[in-house]
């Protein structure tokens, strides 16, 4: 099985990767963690393209991302998850994670990309700041059990 765990920054896309891992299994990838695999990202991505293809009927893979080209490396038949949460609350975590300060060009940035990715299709939408993680697994594993 293939999740894509999609959002813009600081929604909780990892939060949410670590406890599907915890309760369904699998391996995390983030981002361009797959430029590993290769010299060149050009084969890089056509590597990644071919484990995740693979691991359709294979170990499970959760791949967060959270740029809307990496969204193009899902194959068909993956699991897309959105995860979104108030732009205050995205805010807020991206403000702790630079250690209390948010400087105005950040801040404006997080604004113009704040729902970015809600055209897309998506077989969930995750919701961190009201949906119940635990809970939102169970739906996941009962979904594909």
């Amino acid at each position: 099985m293939v999740i894509g765990i999609i959002g813009e920054n600081c929604t909780g896309k990892s939060t949410l990767a670590a406890e599907i891992q915890q309760r369904l299994g699998g391996e995390i990838v983030t981002g361009k963690d797959y430029l590993r695999l290769a010299k060149s990202e050009s084969m890089a991505a056509a590597l990644f393209r071919k484990k995740l293809k693979e691991a359709l009927t294979g170990d499970a893979v959760l791949y967060v991302i959270s740029e809307q080209d990496q969204a193009k490396l899902l194959p068909e038949g993956a699991v897309r998850i959105l995860v979104k949460a108030d732009i205050e609350t995205i805010k807020e975590r991206f403000k702790a994670r630079m250690r209390g300060n948010l400087p105005a060009p950040v801040a404006l940035m997080l604004e113009r990309k704040h729902g970015c990715f809600d055209g897309g299709v998506y077989d969930y939408t995750y919701d961190s700041d009201r949906d119940d993680p635990a809970a939102f697994c169970d739906r996941l594993r009962n979904d594909f059990a």
